[in-house]
């Protein structure tokens, strides 16, 4: 395998072959997706690896000191060679990254092959492709989160400590003093405590990053202004704590510290800053000055770190593992975002050229991720596969005399069912509502009252064995129309079921293994809208494409109402994965093809999301599915651009295509269509003739995994190969 090394008396950096860990009982073999560069640390070993042997003496005394004690003891012989052994060896570099579990060691139950890990350790989360990382130095990594963002637990464990260490309350006031990247991870998490914090850097571009995600106000150490704002925010008192997050041998920051913090307020040391302390200025405000000691207790304990031996909760709450698990838990809820603090991610095999230009100062980065290679299928994540659609011998059914009206079964007779289907079912020639399935009596009974149903019932086996009935709509809950609709389909009935298909890709797997079992594949999912005749009338006038083309959606779907069964996630799935086979299928419908790949991008905080699909010809469509939008704003926008023409549909109210002519709708003058009428009318006719479904089972399969996959896309943080598109 490779990892990166250097050489501390050369100052040699390079990134070399190196045998495989092993995996010993007690760990676990990890095998690198991403790992954090720590611009701060790192970087300040990578610089003095680059200086004389002087230059080594002055950054290091406490290193000298034991050199002397060394010759006192062993002589100068002795010691030489063995400073100079110990300087002109291969040193590793790293302790924080993400990973894939590729063997787990004897002694190990909470994690599988497979599961993505958070690492922490300079010894155990090391640049390189493969480390073996003891059980109190690594955390499961939660559902869906991305792994370049799990790669920073580490350092967002250290920051965590140092908050801890200054012990702050709610309504604190609390100044930062230095903006990289421990300073920036410090800044987030107090202001997710509620401490407003101000922070200071020479750097504006950090200092504008920490407001940007947080901050109440941020500025040079020199500026007058940051003594106006402690003083505003605190009546003059002074901040409630300090911490010192800056590096170098300037004395600034200490006496900074003594100046703006208040009395018997407390100074938190996490970064590496010269530290003689003005003696007056601390003793008159008897400021409590505390050493923030790396991720948490347990750090230098061997029999912690190596051994597995954890501390008792009851007498030690939050040791490293737990502070690991911690952090990763803020920003999997988005209560801290890494995202913008990466300034840089580079290819594994570039990392020795990215250390040069960091040292060189031709790339600015508050943090940096080395990607690895292969990572996302190590993931298990690399692609999303469409399960082959295989069919069956159908089983002799009755022929349907054709005269006869076509008889249809209702599963479920809720809002939807009531407000978008029914009625225009109900005014259907050729259409009889033959029974209604509920769970309660009286919905049953109240929907057959409404729409004229010939029975209503609460017995789903009667209706499935009625071989009257020629179709089933599955108008249920989402959890449910998976089986539901595998019951149906070996049942031999057309089945409607409105969106989602699934689920989970488990779900879709076992829907079509009834297809396959029973040969019946006639099924049809309720994406209606690319039946919407404004959406067909401006495909037509836009006419066939002869280059790729961008298709850009804008869905503006609005805050839920409290007690929304939409919000049982853990039942009934996320929102996007409940209706957002609508706009994937409107997509693909336009581009005539189904997606290869799907990206996502998440918002913290929220479920809006970025979904960025591709097509086999090179288009795209960009989805952007936004809850916080405004109400009064169209709910759904969408642009197609291709072969210098323009289509723009308005909310399914009006459409327009701009290219050598322009073509304008008229608007509507009742309510948007948005396609139910015409595919209800499409499905009865092929129930009716026995014709092809209007939408080949096949594509319903691809927006259906397309639609699953965003989750994935979510949590590998790249894009997902669809396998088996067409």
């Amino acid at each position: 395998m490779k990892q990166v090394v250097q050489n501390y008396k050369s100052g040699e950096l390079v990134v070399l072959d190196v045998p495989i860990p092993e995996c010993k009982p007690g760990g676990v073999l990890v095998r690198s997706a991403y790992s954090l560069i720590s611009t701060g640390t790192e970087l300040m070993k990578v610089s003095e690896a680059g200086m004389s042997m002087l230059g080594k003496a002055r950054s290091r005394p406490d290193q000298v000191a034991k050199v002397m004690q060394s010759v006192a003891t062993n002589g100068v012989p002795a010691t030489y060679r063995k400073v100079m052994g110990k300087l002109d060896s291969y040193t590793p570099l790293g302790y924080s990254l993400c990973g894939v579990v590729e063997r787990v060691g004897a002694g190990i139950d909470d994690v599988k092959v497979g599961d993505l890990v958070s690492c922490a350790g300079n010894e155990h989360a090391l640049h390189a492709e493969l480390n073996w990382v003891p059980k109190n130095l690594y955390t499961p990594v939660p559902d869906g989160l991305a792994p370049h963002q799990a790669a920073f637990g580490t350092v967002g464990s250290i920051a965590l400590q140092g908050v801890r260490r200054g012990e702050s309350q709610l309504g604190d006031v609390a100044l930062v003093i230095g903006l990289g990247l421990i300073g920036q991870l410090v800044a987030q998490l107090l202001t997710a405590s509620g401490v407003r914090v101000v922070g200071v850097d020479p750097d504006p571009a950090r200092c504008e990053l920490a407001e940007r995600v947080g901050a109440a106000a941020c500025g040079d150490p020199s500026s007058a202004a940051v003594e106006a704002v402690v003083a505003e925010l605190t009546g003059g008192h002074g901040v409630d704590q300090v911490y010192l997050a800056a590096g170098g041998a300037s004395n600034q920051p200490v006496e900074l510290a003594a100046r703006l913090c208040r009395d018997r307020g407390r100074v938190v040391d996490i970064g590496k800053c010269r530290l003689d302390l003005p003696w007056n200025a601390y003793y008159e405000k008897e400021l409590d000055v505390r050493f923030s000691r790396s991720y948490g207790p347990g750090r230098y304990d061997p029999e912690y770190e190596l051994d597995g031996r954890d501390y008792p909760i009851g007498y030690v709450r939050w040791t490293e593992r737990r502070n690991l698990a911690c952090f990763l838990d803020l920003v999997a809820r988005g209560r801290v975002d890494v995202r913008p603090l990466v300034s840089h991610t580079a290819d594994f095999a570039d990392a020795v050229e990215t250390y040069r230009r960091l040292k060189d100062g031709d790339l600015k980065a508050v943090a940096v991720l080395f990607r690895y290679p292969g990572h996302i299928a190590q993931a298990g994540m690399p692609t999303a596969a469409i399960p082959a659609v295989r069919r069956g011998t159908p089983k002799p059914t009755p022929a349907r005399v054709a005269t006869r009206p076509v008889r249809l079964a209702f599963i479920g007779a809720g809002n939807y069912a009531t407000s978008m289907l029914l009625p225009h079912l109900a005014q259907r020639d050729g259409v009889a509502l033959s029974t209604v399935v509920t769970t309660t009596a009286l919905s049953a009974a109240n929907a057959r009252r409404k729409f004229g149903f010939t029975a209503a019932t609460t017995d789903l086996d009667a209706v499935l064995g009625d071989p009257a009935i020629d179709a089933v709509f599955v108008v249920t809950r989402h959890s449910s129309h998976a089986e539901l609709t595998r019951k149906a389909l070996l049942a031999g009935k057309t089945v409607f079921v409105e969106k989602p298909l699934a689920l989970t890709e488990e779900e879709l797997t076992r829907v079509l293994a009834a297809v396959e079992e029973s040969g019946n594949d006639r099924l049809q999912v309720g994406f209606n809208r690319r039946f919407a005749p404004l959406l067909q009338e401006a495909g037509r006038r836009f006419g066939p494409r002869t280059g790729p083309a961008s298709l850009r959606y804008l869905v503006n779907a609005g805050r839920l109402q409290h007690g929304s069964w939409y919000l049982q996630h853990a039942a009934e799935g996320s929102r996007f994965v409940g209706e957002g086979g609508h706009f994937i299928d409107t997509a693909s419908s336009l581009l005539t093809a189904d997606p290869v790949s799907v990206h996502a991008l998440a918002t913290p905080g929220n479920e809006d999301l970025q979904v960025v699909l591709r097509y086999p010809d090179g288009s795209t469509a960009t989805i952007s599915y936004v809850t916080n939008g405004a109400p009064g704003f169209p709910k759904e926008t969408l642009d197609l651009i291709a072969d210098g023409k323009v289509l723009r549909l308005d909310d399914f109210v009006r459409a327009s295509v701009h290219g050598t002519k322009r073509w304008v709708s008229s608007r509507l003058p009742r309510a948007r269509d948005k396609g139910q009428s015409a595919e209800l009318a499409a499905f009865v006719k092929s129930v009716r003739t026995g014709g092809p479904m209007p939408v080949p089972l096949e594509s319903l399969v691809a927006t259906t995994t397309a639609t699953l996959a965003v989750r994935a896309a979510l949590a590998c943080g790249t894009p997902v190969t669809l396998a088996g598109a067409k």
